[in-house]
């Protein structure tokens, strides 16, 4: 009763109090945004989730809600989002897309979202504690909002209660956190509800105490790093033997990579070079006294110190006028910026930063990635060698590909009678102790349904990764982890398409000429946090996926655009012949004499590179 008299009382109100007016007086269009909330007004929703789908932390849903008095067929009066609230927190409002409706009264009463529970919190996961979660529905009348919400309401073919857990993870340099996700639909109330708990934080240093190294502390590290220093200076006084070479590296223990075919070709030549190898698997790793003076030596004493990854012991170091610091990668190509391309943004080093300035030399694959590589590491152009990836020459013997095939097939005899798609994406964060990669965004029970009889799915993650992918057991048998494979180069030659997103795995795979799907959903996200060297959407010599669906249609039929591949494969290899190991040998044998200084383009013309290639129009000199 008191809801009907105060209808009446609002409609009295608007008849006689309403302002006279004329008939030239001008009417007032509706000012959707204008906050005005409608009195005296009320309406049922009507609603029903038509489908609910939990992969990962992701949720997403489809369904229908409308006021059931109020017909609209006006998207832009009615707006839809997902409410959660707790008693704790503020409430967080998820926008919801309107969607088409059969019913002709209701043609945009339906709706559509996707949630990422990972991210829902500033960028973090959802923050500990239970919400509701409830649909409102906002629509625009003739004299103001009326805004309501209420529970989700039934969902289609369902009758009986629903849960889903899973775990989200939150990566930083300072503390790295774990989360249950709990979801309960109540049947009997249609009513759905969320709980998000804190399982563990932990120091993401801590992480490494069950590594099979030891650790060295801070303070130990800092005081060796100031003995070997000390001791390289002393070692002065003892002459640059011009035979010595020492392959340095703290990221990994076994000879491979750059470093395995570089030593080959040496001892294939029978060269006289004295050769020593100075192997760590991390940087953390302690370094014993005797290690640190051993170093240091090598150090004074060796006419070439070979790299293949960032060293922070050698930065310091005043590099002898007789020795050369060759700074030989474990990338090809420039993708995303690294190093001091990076300064002043996330993660980026600081200007006075000393590391990567000594190298004497730096190895590329060709002479237009030379002064990005020179502007990262901080050196001069001169110092850029453009004689190739020595590790690429594996894609051009043949002899050598039928015997990892082989062996492979042996190591992995589920890729037997399948089409091989590999999976080898870059890490998300800043650097090794923040690093994670979003596997939320992936559905991989769409994919396995879609492509486990003809296919099978290797998984080779970036060593930085921190958390791992959530796969069912029932999967097992289409899903493949090959992450502890060190080799990628042997990986790709097995493979007949390969997904990636910024990883620079593209350039080696490309020289296989076969077809390349760049997976990035949160490539506009990425773009904010880190630049590329070049327009991502122009260089990329494959198609881009930004969802599972899409990457499915990609996979199975492979839009292969083989004039973009190649013309990819001439502007970053100079040379693709599988002689860089060759040309590299040759340098060290006869000091580097050959070289001469790069000039990317010696032309008048931008799309003409010196050696006659055409340069694509991402790549052109402005």
């Amino acid at each position: 009763m008191k809801h009907i008299l105060r209808r009446v009382k609002n409609r009295i109100r608007r008849t006689f109090l309403a302002p006279a007016t004329t008939q030239t007086s001008e009417v007032t269009p509706p000012t959707y945004t204008t906050p005005h909330l409608v009195e005296g007004v009320d309406s049922l929703i009507k609603r029903q989730v038509s489908s609910i789908d939990f992969n990962g932390a992701y949720l997403t849903i489809k369904g229908i809600a409308y006021f059931e008095k109020f017909p609209e067929k006006d998207e832009e009066k009615i707006i839809k989002s997902l409410i959660l609230s707790t008693e704790d927190s503020p409430e967080i409002e998820i926008p919801l897309v309107n969607r088409s409706n059969e019913d002709n009264r209701f043609p945009v009463a339906g709706y559509s979202g996707v949630v990422n529970f990972s991210v829902l919190n500033h960028g973090k996961p959802l923050a500990p504690g239970q919400y509701d979660i409830q649909i409102q529905l906002k629509q625009y009348l003739s004299d103001g909002w009326l805004i309501q919400r209420t529970t989700l309401g039934k969902i289609a073919n369902c009758d009986h209660d629903l849960s889903y857990i899973t775990k989200m993870t939150s990566y930083s340099a300072k503390k790295n956190s774990e989360y249950r996700l709990i979801f309960k639909y109540n049947f009997a109330a249609n009513a759905l509800r969320v709980e998000s708990n804190i399982l563990s934080e932990i120091d993401p240093l801590t992480n490494e105490l069950d590594t099979e190294f030891v650790l060295e502390s801070p303070f130990m590290h800092s005081l060796k790093r100031r003995v070997l220093k000390l001791a390289y200076n002393w070692y002065h006084l003892l002459p640059v033997n011009p035979k010595k070479i020492s392959f340095v590296s703290d990221s990994r223990t076994s000879i491979s990579g750059n470093f395995e075919f570089i030593y080959k070709e040496l001892l294939r030549r029978h060269t006289n070079f004295k050769i020593s190898f100075y192997l760590k698997p991390s940087i953390k790793a302690r370094k014993s006294w005797h290690e640190v003076f051993t170093l240091a030596k090598a150090f004074a004493t060796s006419r070439y110190i070979l790299l293949d990854d960032f060293y922070p012991l050698i930065y310091p170091l005043k590099i002898r006028q007789n020795t050369d610091l060759i700074q030989v990668w474990h990338a090809v190509g420039a993708f995303k910026t690294f190093g001091y391309s990076r300064v002043g943004m996330p993660g980026g080093p600081k200007l006075d930063s000393l590391n990567h300035r000594n190298y004497t030399k730096a190895l590329v694959s060709s002479t237009h990635v030379a002064d990005k590589y020179a502007e990262g590491f901080g050196i001069s152009e001169n110092n850029i060698v453009t004689t190739g990836i020595p590790r690429t020459d594996i894609f051009f013997d043949h002899d050598y590909e039928t015997q990892i095939r082989q062996k492979l097939q042996k190591d992995l005899p589920f890729i037997k009678g399948k089409k091989v798609v590999l999976f080898a994406p870059t890490f998300r964060g800043n650097g090794q102790q923040s690093a994670y990669y979003p596997f939320e965004e992936i559905n991989f029970r769409k994919i396995y349904e879609a492509l486990h009889e003809d296919y099978v799915f290797l998984l080779k993650i970036h060593p930085f990764v921190q958390n791992k992918p959530n796969i069912p057991y029932k999967y097992a048998d289409f899903f493949h982890d090959v992450s502890d494979y060190r080799e990628i180069n042997d990986l790709l030659l097995i493979a007949d398409e390969l997904i990636t997103d910024y990883s620079s795995v593209c350039f080696e795979y490309a020289l296989l000429k076969r077809p390349i799907i760049f997976f990035a959903p949160d490539l506009a996200d990425y773009m904010q946090k880190r630049s590329f060297y070049f327009d991502y959407l122009d260089f990329i010599p494959g198609p881009l996926a930004e969802n599972t669906p899409e990457l499915i249609q990609q996979i199975k039929q492979p839009n292969f655009n083989r004039h973009k591949l190649d013309t990819f494969v001439n502007y970053f290899f100079d040379q693709p012949d599988g002689k860089a190991s060759e040309r590299f040998v040759d340098n060290l044998i006869n000091g580097f004499a050959d070289q001469e200084p790069v000039s990317v383009n010696k032309t008048n013309d931008p799309e003409v590179s010196p050696d006659g290639k055409v340069v694509p129009h991402w790549g052109q000199q402005k």
